[in-house]
């Protein structure tokens, strides 16, 4: 199965929202960050190896018809190349408001400090924090400008006619027409604040650091969030 859409917006710019979006309208299974806590110890070998090199698209994402979020996203120019009929969707927010979710979620120390080197520990290193080239992840108007040139690079790559950029306030009525589908009669999923991970990662705020804790926190999460998608 070839994906049909490609998520190139960065995690904490409603991605999870567009997961759950796009699985409603026909374009799902969507692949979500989630899914490599969900199947750690199929999926982390898989991402190490697109770090390393040596990417296996077909395999990575065998049974998804979409993407969104890290550690995708990242990837965007080569899933652009590699699945060149899929269309990309850039989910867009003000770039001071996604540094102080990121600051507060995915990337603070709290998040991802039990991590180390741990397998998810390096795909987090190689896949989310590398395009940042070492530079310090709380200086915000280091982390805002490379937000703004990051989105941009995409709208200047991508042919307009395969690109949505996207703000999921907009709802479903530009998702549906660039995508070709009905406007479902169902309220646009709006899920996953800060607030909700926050409490999914627990009083530490930290990621369990084993594939087996990182697969059963993922399930219920997913759980949780899928239960108030469509309620």
């Amino acid at each position: 199965m070839a994906l049909d859409v490609i998520g190139a917006g960065l995690g904490r710019t409603a991605t999870f929202t567009l997961k759950f979006a796009l699985e409603h309208i026909g374009f799902g299974p969507c692949y979500h960050m989630v899914e490599n806590f969900a199947q750690a110890r199929r999926n982390v070998p898989l991402w190490l190896n697109v770090i390393d090199g040596e990417p296996d698209w077909d395999e990575v994402f065998d049974g998804f018809r979409s993407t969104t979020d890290y550690p995708a996203c990242t990837y965007w120019r080569e899933l652009a190349d590699y699945y060149p009929e899929a269309k990309v969707i850039l989910t867009v927010r003000d770039p001071d408001s996604w540094f102080d979710s990121v600051s507060a979620t995915i990337f603070s120390q709290a998040m991802n400090g039990s991590l180390g080197d741990s397998p998810f520990g390096r795909v987090m290193q190689g896949a989310v924090f590398g395009p940042f080239g070492g530079h310090d992840l709380s200086d915000r108007a280091f982390m805002t400008d490379w937000f703004r040139k990051r989105n941009q690079q995409v709208i200047d790559t991508i042919p307009p006619e395969r690109l949505l950029v996207f703000n999921p306030k907009d709802g479903w009525e530009p998702l549906c027409a660039f995508l070709g589908t009905p406007v479902p009669p169902e309220k646009f999923p709006r899920i996953n604040s800060r607030d909700e991970l926050e409490a999914a990662s627990g009083e530490k705020g930290g990621l369990p650091p084993s594939m087996e804790g990182l697969e059963a926190f993922a399930q219920g999460y997913l759980a949780e969030l899928r239960s108030k998608a469509f309620p």
